[in-house]
């Protein structure tokens, strides 16, 4: 082995003995950091899964619009389907985190602009940040992008006051949210309290008067009916546009009559393709929901319903909402915490950023130091840096002018998608879809869409340039 390999494998155990560190010596301090630990580590894994898949939303749908390969595509959703058989027993048990999402159009239109923006950025939220861990300088300007986008965006105010329908002003001032948060103010905050609010929270379970606890409503109706079909059919279609005619092609260089059971097995063929991303997908699958699992377990352990609690409890109350919360999920979750960070050093630096909805009322901005959702995002880069460092795939990347320019434009697009959402492709898209919320889909049908036009307009563009090249060769 080369001292260039052993540099990066020490490096490597380096980053797991800094965050073993971490979690040792802060629950030396005080034991509720372990909660904090939880999201810290389950965030490594997702790194390091995302990382070794090469799992990316972004390129799931490029690679499939652009150059016809449905290999991420399928890893996707099979990943997808794994969330959603844990996530149902996870929620059979009464310990799931997850709350279902307002349904209706805006979340098409949320995942259209993401999907656009994150063409146009060269990855998805998820995707960005593993391939910041890689050393991806592309990558990191498009989290930086998203993240002030957010924080800019969600305490928006002024002229888009007049961009506001009457009815979102008077619903959203008929809240009678606390006085520190002005909801007649600001395009978000009225988007939100007057129109997202208004609509109505459904899961397939409640559409068919079950619970989600229930056995039925968990396993058949969210998991069953609300992802495991909706992904086959998904799949099939992906397999008829893209795969068929090229396995069938294959196929009859050993079998001259072909019939049905020849589709199936290309089905099938098609679906383990990859055994990086299928493993990638099925390990990221367990975990999604086994950290459903873990954290609600240490709610009832400690008596709380959110991190608010625990960092008020260990002194740090800066930054808590108006509810005494943060946000912690409890699930796997990207966007708002990076957003968080923009906020929080916004607010040191004088801006009054905690009269809106968003950090104000919901998620507060405390210090990233003793963010729960930050740890996992950080976490996140760092497990996603292990495995590149010991598979030799690290490499710093300095971002062309090019790419640098539709990095931030592509990561706006995302962050302003992302707050309309709600979401991004991991908390609008994945998880959503993984727990039969039914504003999942939406937001996938808005993704999928923006991504082809993206994919389209990305093609336009290319042959323009090198339109322009040739005539500059012909003077």
């Amino acid at each position: 082995m080369d001292n260039d390999l052993i540099k990066k494998r020490n490096w490597a155990f380096g980053i797991v003995a800094f965050f073993g560190l971490i979690s040792i010596a802060t629950y030396t301090y005080n034991e509720y950091y372990i909660y904090l630990s939880v999201y810290l580590w389950f965030g490594f894994i997702y790194g390091m899964c995302l990382q070794y898949g090469r799992f990316c939303f972004s390129s799931a749908f490029r690679d499939l619009f652009a150059v016809g390969v449905p290999r991420m595509a399928v890893g996707v959703m099979l990943a997808t389907v794994l969330f959603a058989l844990v996530s149902a027993f996870v929620t059979a048990t009464g310990l799931s985190t997850f709350h279902a999402a307002p349904t209706s159009l805006h979340a098409v239109v949320a995942g259209f602009i993401f999907g656009v923006g994150m063409v146009f950025a060269g990855g998805c939220a998820s995707g960005s940040l593993y391939k910041t861990g890689e050393g991806n300088g592309v990558a990191l300007l498009v989290i930086l992008s998203i993240s002030v986008t957010q924080a800019l965006f969600a305490d928006v105010a002024g002229w888009t006051n007049k961009l506001v329908p009457q009815s979102w002003h008077e619903s959203a001032v008929s809240k009678g949210l606390p006085p520190t948060i002005n909801a007649g103010d600001g395009w978000v905050d009225q988007y939100l309290a007057g129109y997202v609010w208004d609509q109505p929270v459904m899961t397939y379970a409640t559409m068919m008067g079950q619970t989600d606890e229930s056995i039925t409503g968990a396993f058949f109706s969210n998991a069953f009916l609300g992802v495991i079909v909706p992904a086959a059919i998904l799949l099939l279609f992906v397999y008829l546009i893209w795969s068929r005619r090229s396995f069938l092609r294959k196929r009859k260089k050993v079998k001259e009559n072909l019939n049905f059971k020849d589709d199936l097995l290309g089905y099938w063929t098609m679906i383990v393709a990859s055994k990086r991303t299928a493993i990638a997908g099925l390990i990221l699958g367990i975990f999604c929901g086994l950290q459903m699992f873990v954290t609600q377990g240490l709610r009832v352990k400690f008596g709380i319903q959110n991190a608010g609690t625990l960092l008020e409890r260990m002194g740090h109350d800066y930054g808590i909402s108006v509810n005494g919360t943060v946000f912690d999920p409890g699930y796997w979750y990207v966007t708002t915490q990076e957003a968080q960070w923009v906020g929080w050093v916004f607010a040191k630096a004088g801006a009054d950023n905690m009269d809106n909805i968003y950090f104000g009322l919901v998620n507060g901005i405390p210090n990233p130091a003793i963010n729960p959702a930050d740890w996992m995002s950080l976490a996140l880069i760092g497990g996603a840096a292990v495995m590149a460092l010991l598979h030799n795939e690290f490499k710093f990347k300095k971002p062309t002018l090019e790419l640098a320019t539709w990095a931030i434009i592509g990561g706006a697009l995302m962050g302003i998608g992302s707050r309309l959402g709600l979401g991004c492709n991991v908390g609008a898209f994945f998880v959503r879809v993984a727990q039969g919320d039914v504003s999942g889909w939406l937001f996938g049908i808005g993704m999928i869409a923006g991504a082809y036009i993206g994919v389209k307009f990305f093609n336009w563009w290319t042959e323009r340039q090198m339109a322009k090249e040739f005539e500059a060769c012909d003077i």
